[in-house]
């Protein structure tokens, strides 16, 4: 049974059909993800579900005594009004309107929510409870208003963008948080892990239209690439249907019969839903290699910095020179200091101590948190314009045009103003701005904040041939997994801890060392230490033969299966009308994916032993 219903939504906006009759129905279980590229409507999708906002034309239908608690993207606050009033006031809301108790009721509640309210905010990092939230960061305002929504403990929890601006301890909290949830979840998250974990359906808003696919995200990944899969064969199919009738065109038909002028009406249909498939699949077809420009022997050298305000410490004797190719992230709570180092960095800001050498050829791109356009009635095109007319990449020249297209902004979008953009929109802009300055040294910070799942595979594909040094502040696991080789976890009082390769691996080598210490300290509290004799000695971690012979020829045997898949995927593309062939093919790929999916375990544990090897 649907405990929402949402019937042929359209919704306009000027000139852009974001909804073109879809319908969607939230049933019993339900934890739903939307995705889609920035600015097809995704907030306006959840405002509409909330009731927050009307559609042109269609209906909402919403189950009897179902409430639904909704996070908006930019949470609104009363003045002066107080943390823990505001947190507990929503929850009040929802239980006082099915009880008529009054305000003796209301004060009982109160007290019996507060605690609760308490114990999620100080898990969001929120700890004086009093304090007015309109003297409170952005960050904070949302972490704030997610508490607000979470103790509502409604049918239907309608989030927008909930990840943004949490640190990576407290989205991996909320993950869990939601994962135990009893009720419904309709959510617009970029976090591809929190998608994959927390999520049973994917809907994707795709050129007005809506897609709905019962999987998780991966799930989704595999549906969405048969599907088009399926397009781009049907697309082809219709390229040889054309060129039958342009044939026929070019003939010199007479159009005396009606069959004569209803073939020449079928090919200019045809002709029209080909120019828009094509418009579908050319950013696949444009490759952007490295922009960038030659970074000499001397890079980035930060000795000893050390920065403090007042009396709290952020970064204490921090030493690193940073190495050609270099791909290092940066992690750590809220407010301790990852943005002030990357200023650090960058020259923006100063240490308290230390010195920070920068060679001569070094030239920083830095995408920061917040950015403002100074004229916001340029055009996209303009914009990108003033900045270059072109860049050189190690494939050749990109205009600046072919540049906006390969990060989504088609040719009817690239002379929009800025100011009609959404925010996810803007902070793409500002991104392909950064890289259109051809840096040699990318210092990214939180740039997964507002950017569509598109746009950040775009960027993941552009820093895989990045020439030059990758600096990266971020909390999505994802992202951290996909670009970095190594962390540095801010600790306690600004001490700076690094570990070898990205999230996942700092994440279970960190907990390993949190379980290893408890276990140490209850040892000592409950056992006198027990002496090892003499002739005990520890068993030594050692390659077998066979395992030895396997890690030498591993990754070439990981190569030749990626490049046999991309030769597969070619033959798959031209052999689209032989559907014998095509059959064979598909079925010598799946094959190939399955023996690669088995080569990738193996070699992470081979590496995973030969790492402790080398430790021991």
């Amino acid at each position: 049974m649907n405990i929402l219903n949402l019937e042929k939504i359209t919704k306009i906006y000027g000139e852009r059909t974001l909804f073109d009759e879809v319908t969607l129905g939230i049933s019993d279980g339900d934890k739903i993800g939307v995705v889609g590229v920035n600015g097809t409507g995704k907030s306006t999708f959840l405002k509409i579900a909330a009731g927050l906002e009307d559609p042109d034309s269609g209906r909402v239908i919403k189950g009897n005594n179902i409430t639904i608690s909704y996070l908006p993207q930019t949470p609104y606050f009363d003045k002066n009004e107080k943390i823990i009033d505001y947190v507990v006031g929503g929850a009040i809301a929802i239980a006082t309107s099915y009880n008529s108790g009054g305000s003796a009721h209301e004060l009982e509640n109160y007290d019996a929510i507060s605690g609760e309210a308490k114990a999620i905010l100080t898990k969001l990092g929120i700890n004086d409870f009093e304090a007015d939230i309109t003297k409170m960061s952005g960050g904070q305002k949302k972490r704030i208003a997610l508490a607000r929504v979470l103790i509502k403990h409604a049918d239907l929890l309608i989030l927008d963008e909930p990840t943004n601006h949490l640190d990576n301890g407290m989205v991996i909290w909320l993950e869990n948080y939601i994962k135990k949830y009893r009720g419904q979840l309709l959510m617009v998250t970029h976090d591809r892990y929190f998608l994959d974990n927390v999520t049973n359906r994917i809907v994707e808003i795709d050129k007005s239209s809506l897609y709905s696919y019962n999987e998780n995200y991966s799930g989704f990944l595999k549906l969405k690439s048969e599907r088009e899969e399926m397009a781009l064969a049907t697309e082809m199919k219709r390229q040889n249907m054309l060129r039958t009738e342009l044939a026929w065109i070019q003939r010199g038909c007479q159009a005396r019969s009606t069959k004569q002028q209803a073939r020449i009406d079928r090919y200019e249909d045809m002709k029209e839903a080909s120019r828009q498939a094509r418009t579908s699949f050319e950013k696949q077809n444009l490759e952007m290699g490295s922009v960038y420009t030659r970074l000499g022997k001397k890079t980035i050298e930060l000795n000893d910095i050390s920065k403090a305000y007042g009396s709290k410490k952020l970064v204490s004797n921090f030493t690193y020179i940073f190495l050609k190719d270099d791909r290092v992230g940066f992690i750590g709570d809220n407010g301790c200091g990852k943005s002030t180092l990357m200023k650090i960095v960058s020259g923006k800001e100063k240490p308290d101590s230390g010195t920070i050498e920068i060679g001569p050829t070094v030239k920083i791109g830095f995408f920061m948190q917040e950015n403002e356009f100074k004229d916001e009635t340029q055009t996209v095109l303009d914009y990108v314009k003033a900045i270059g007319e072109y860049v050189v990449t190690a494939d050749g020249k990109i205009t600046a045009s072919q540049m906006c297209e390969k990060f989504l902004f088609n040719p009817k979008m690239q002379w929009t103003p800025i100011c009609k953009l959404s925010g996810g929109e803007k902070r793409r802009l500002y991104l392909l701005s950064v890289l259109m300055e051809s840096p040699n040294v990318l210092i990214l910070d939180e740039p997964t904040n507002d950017l569509d799942i598109e746009t950040l595979e775009i960027l993941e594909d552009y820093l895989d041939k990045f020439v030059g040094i990758v600096i990266t502040v971020s909390h999505d696991r994802y992202f951290l997994d996909r670009v970095v080789d190594r962390i540095f976890a801010f600790e306690s009082n600004g001490k700076i801890q690094q570990y070898e390769g990205g999230f996942s691996d700092y994440y279970e080598k960190s907990q390993s060392y949190m379980k290893l210490s408890e276990d140490r300290n209850q040892t000592t509290e409950k056992k006198e230490p027990v002496r090892k004799s003499s002739r005990e000695h520890e068993k030594k971690l050692r390659f077998t033969y066979a395992e030895q012979k396997e890690f030498d020829s591993i990754d070439a045997d990981i190569a030749a299966l990626e490049q046999k898949i991309a030769e597969l995927d070619k033959e798959i593309t031209l052999a689209a009308m032989q559907y014998t062939k095509l059959n064979e093919l598909m079925k010598e790929k799946e094959k190939c994916d399955k023996e690669l999916e088995i080569k990738m375990d193996r070699w992470l544990y081979l590496n995973e032993l030969n790492e402790k090897i080398q430790t021991q």
